[in-house]
């Protein structure tokens, strides 16, 4: 079994790409931009995409809409791309993960295929990372490639977003790109967003340069702390107190896909904080564990002490169906009031 990072991958794709791939971990926007380079170097030629670049969305899938994208020979090219985008692992039952390993087994014989199977945050259990990857990963393992996508942070998502201003036609200190980091929370997406927000406002207004007033005058603070609140009001099924906290978001126009996001990640937390203290770690055990912040594993500790884990482990199947609900359609906040009323 071989683990290896984003930025190995990408030095692969330059290499040639073969085999098949499982893109896990926290950062999706890293994943996405793989992706996206995996593809434009197996599928430069727009004309035989049809045939080279086939995609099974989550809700498409099956061992056997796998195997029948992996058997077609590649047209006009050695090679075509095959990818699997938005599969919950968690919620395969045992039966559904025999299929995908079997349908793993396929690449051996149809070898002109590059595969790549990209798991969204949470949605697979990853073990205690990089010594004591979970089972389901270990078995993964033996077909594909793991690339582990890690939270990109510190001066490397500095830098990044001052390239993300840069491409937008403005400019931003390295401070500033600190600043609205701290601001609006680490979440590329989110960043990739605010950039982009940030330097249409900047040039509408005739200037070229980002600063801290721009930040707080146009970008939406992170919203962390208020999804513990609300994880937590759905979780004791205060309802009241959970739609109260939605109405905030909603009035600070939070998108409803990343508010999802944060409240999925924070009930994924307090599962696998719960779990760590349930089996004798310390608060500040648990937070070297899972490279959390210690004073937030703490309050996460806290907020799973009088919760089941059976309620929790409830909880995240009731955020991967409100997640499917918001792709199938335009729900918007209607997904996350159902699950309020769900548990």
């Amino acid at each position: 079994m071989e683990i290896i990072k984003e930025d190995a991958f990408r030095k692969q794709i330059k290499k040639g790409l073969s085999g098949g791939y499982l893109f896990f971990g926290d950062e999706d926007y890293m994943k996405a931009y793989a992706q996206g380079a995996a593809r434009e170097a197996i599928c430069s030629d727009p004309t035989f995409a049809l045939f080279n670049d086939m995609k099974i969305d989550v809700m498409d899938y099956s061992a056997g809409a796998l195997l029948d994208a992996l058997m077609p020979m590649p047209m006009m090219s050695d090679v075509k791309l095959v990818t699997v985008n938005g599969l919950n692992i968690n919620a395969l039952k045992p039966k559904e993960l025999d299929d995908l390993c079997e349908a793993l087994e396929a690449l051996k014989e149809y070898d002109y295929n590059v595969l790549i199977i990209s798991v969204p945050a949470t949605q697979i259990e990853e073990g205690n990372l990089p010594k004591y990857p979970s089972p389901v990963l270990k078995r993964l393992g033996e077909h594909l490639t793991l690339v582990h996508f890690e939270t990109v942070a510190g001066a490397r998502l500095v830098s990044w977003v001052g390239k993300h201003f840069t491409a937008n036609g403005v400019s931003a200190s390295a401070d500033v790109c600190s600043f609205l980091i701290n601001y609006a929370g680490k979440s590329m997406y989110t960043l990739s967003n605010e950039t982009e927000k940030l330097a249409y406002y900047v040039l509408e207004n005739g200037r070229d340069t980002v600063t801290k007033e721009d930040v707080l005058k146009v970008s939406i603070a992170e919203i962390s702390t208020d999804a513990f609140t609300l994880a937590n009001a759905i979780l004791d099924g205060r309802s009241e107190d959970a739609i109260n906290a939605l109405a905030v978001m909603k009035f600070r126009r939070v998108e409803p896909v990343i508010l999802l996001s944060e409240v999925s990640r924070v009930i994924c937390d307090l599962v696998s904080v719960k779990a760590l203290v349930e089996d004798g770690c310390s608060a500040s055990e648990a937070a070297s564990i899972l490279k959390m912040n210690e004073y937030k594993t703490k309050l996460y500790a806290q907020g799973a002490a009088g919760k089941s884990m059976a309620k929790l482990k409830h909880a995240v199947d009731l955020c991967s169906e409100a997640d499917i609900a918001l792709k199938l359609s335009p729900q918007g906040y209607i997904a996350i009031e159902k699950l309020i009323c769900s548990l």
